[in-house]
């Protein structure tokens, strides 16, 4: 499986996918301006260590349940795609073997909803 996902991937998961699991890894200044609809946030820095939590103290934090390791689609999402490229290889590194970034990332997504 390709580590990206593309706009038109994300549109169709989005709609059809009960186990996509979002996650904004911008700065909380960028989130405050927008953010795709059903994402999670989780900053950067501390993406290695939220995947590191237990499935418990995951969802104390974030409120939502840990992707698990081999089934949920696992997408990462940042400004203009650096980030989430980053956040992508860490997951993989972990095992998470669905994890993708979606290049096209925010900048591209709120350009494209606005049309």
């Amino acid at each position: 499986m390709a580590n990206t996902i593309t706009y038109e991937e994300l549109k169709a998961l989005i709609a059809k996918s009960k186990d996509l699991v979002l996650i904004d890894v911008r700065s909380e200044d960028e989130v405050k301006r927008g953010k795709i609809a059903g994402s999670i946030h989780i900053p950067i820095q501390t993406v290695d260590a939220a995947l590191a939590m237990t499935p418990d103290e995951f969802k104390a934090k974030y409120g939502v349940t840990k992707p698990a390791l081999g089934d949920s689609e696992l997408v990462f999402y940042c400004q203009i795609g650096a980030r989430g490229a980053r956040a992508t290889s860490m997951a993989r590194g972990k095992g998470y073997t669905n994890a993708r970034n979606y290049a096209g990332a925010y900048s591209e997504w709120s350009r494209r909803q606005r049309n």
